[in-house]
């Protein structure tokens, strides 16, 4: 199973304790009271952690995260702000809604309220611009209560292709994307997506 990059700070500890107390398990029974629950996390992080290959799906925007559509808010602008959670079960790798270029690559520090608090786009996140076919595109990586870490993969004028990956929120949160003006968006609140295969806008 593919793992995804940059969980070694969270992965390797858990694992070499895990394998510490498996071999203490041999000598003295008792430290299976570690043991076991440090192997069900190590199980655990491992399926937080994975990155599954994908089949880029077709459309002009795809999703850029594994979750649930949470909102989809008009804005100012006129663009269209679609915010997507993600729950600790979801796969947490991003990947890029349109190919382009990435122009602007911001971390902006802020809080960590629960991803679904409707203040939430005020917690710590990334904030990316990407060049594209429809013009400039904003996508917001939002960390939350428990994602206290988001890992960019790429930097300012690195070239993406349509689903590839751009980066990791550890444990999961939440994930804007903002379509551009007089385009609509084809999800509807609550409805899955799969980041790189799920169409979000209409044709």
């Amino acid at each position: 199973m593919r793992l995804a990059r940059g969980v070694s700070p969270w992965l390797l500890p858990t694992v070499a304790a895990t394998a510490a107390t498996a071999l203490l398990t041999r000598r003295d029974r008792r430290w299976a009271l570690a043991a076991v629950p440090l192997s069900a996390l190590t199980g655990g992080m491992l399926w937080f952690f994975r990155d599954p290959d994908r089949t880029i799906g077709e459309g002009r925007v795809l999703s850029p995260a594994d979750g649930v559509v949470q909102s989809i808010d008009p804005w100012p602008d006129g663009r269209t702000r679609v915010a997507i959670f993600m729950s600790p079960l979801n796969v947490h790798v991003n990947r890029a809604p349109l190919a382009g270029n990435v122009t602007s690559v911001q971390h902006v520090a802020g809080g960590f309220l629960p991803a679904f608090n409707k203040d939430s786009d005020q917690n710590e996140r990334v904030v990316w611009h990407f060049e594209t076919a429809l013009g400039d595109i904003e996508m917001v990586q939002i960390a939350g209560a428990v994602a206290r870490r988001i890992v960019p993969y790429l930097s300012d004028g690195a070239k993406v292709e349509q689903g590839d990956r751009i980066g990791l929120i550890r444990f999961g949160s939440r994930v804007d994307i903002y379509l551009p003006e007089g385009i609509s968006p084809r999800v509807t609140v609550g409805e899955k997506t799969v980041a790189g295969v799920t169409r979000i806008d209409h044709g």
